[in-house]
């Protein structure tokens, strides 16, 4: 098979299920959570290559410039228990809260609730729909450079992907992004970028029209 013949497409997202029309503090006001303090939200399953160690790890890099900053994280996972021992280990207790399974019809509240959601990957990340998640709900994320999380996200802005992985990185990235010392696109934007790019009929119509390549090549 030649490279010309090779068709990429990528995955896709209800775009009008994220798209909460609630302003990130009714947002907040509804999950309970403080509407004034920096707010950062990441979902993931609870297992290492997920990078969960990491992200906790770099609230200590970023507690000291926004003290009051909150992250937090939601999913379930064999390392729940490790993760809340690592928190209090670093006496995080007050700035890093596990929220445990969040039901689907949530998520997007939780997503509009932030000022910015991570994505701190370790090893074997596909597409990551999480990334496309966020950005439909209005709010930028900020990823690290592993699998295909670059792709998703980079034509929309260079500054969503990390430079690396590790605590370090992800917890400079974090402290620059909400300092505004790293420039993020704004809600309008990450809303017409996953709406045009990502959304189910767009998708759609992409799978549409190899299948009709494929079935003229014939």
């Amino acid at each position: 098979m030649s490279e010309d013949s090779i068709r990429i497409v990528p995955g896709c997202v209800d775009v009008a299920h994220f798209n909460v029309r609630a302003t990130r503090v009714e947002a907040r006001r509804q999950l309970g959570l403080a509407t004034d303090r920096p707010l950062i939200f990441c979902i993931r399953r609870l297992v290492s290559r997920m990078g969960p160690e990491d992200l906790i790890d770099a609230m200590a890099v970023v507690k000291p410039l926004l003290p009051d900053v909150l992250l937090t994280i939601a999913g379930k996972g064999p390392l729940a228990a490790q993760l809340q021992a690592r928190i209090v280990a670093r006496g995080l207790e007050n700035h890093v809260r596990l929220a445990g399974f969040v039901p689907d019809e949530m998520v997007p509240l939780w997503y509009r609730a932030a000022d910015l959601s991570v994505v701190p990957t370790v090893s074997l990340e596909g597409f990551g729909l999480t990334t496309i998640e966020s950005l439909a709900a209005g709010t930028p994320v900020l990823v690290t450079p592993v699998g295909g999380l670059p792709e998703a996200v980079a034509p929309l802005s260079r500054d969503l992907v990390l430079p690396s992985g590790g605590f370090r990185a992800i917890g400079e990235g974090m402290a620059d992004a909400l300092l505004g010392r790293r420039r993020l696109p704004d809600e309008d934007a990450c809303r017409y970028y996953a709406r045009e790019n990502f959304d189910q009929p767009v998708v759609a119509a992409q799978v549409a029209r190899i299948y009709r390549e494929a079935i003229d090549a014939f």
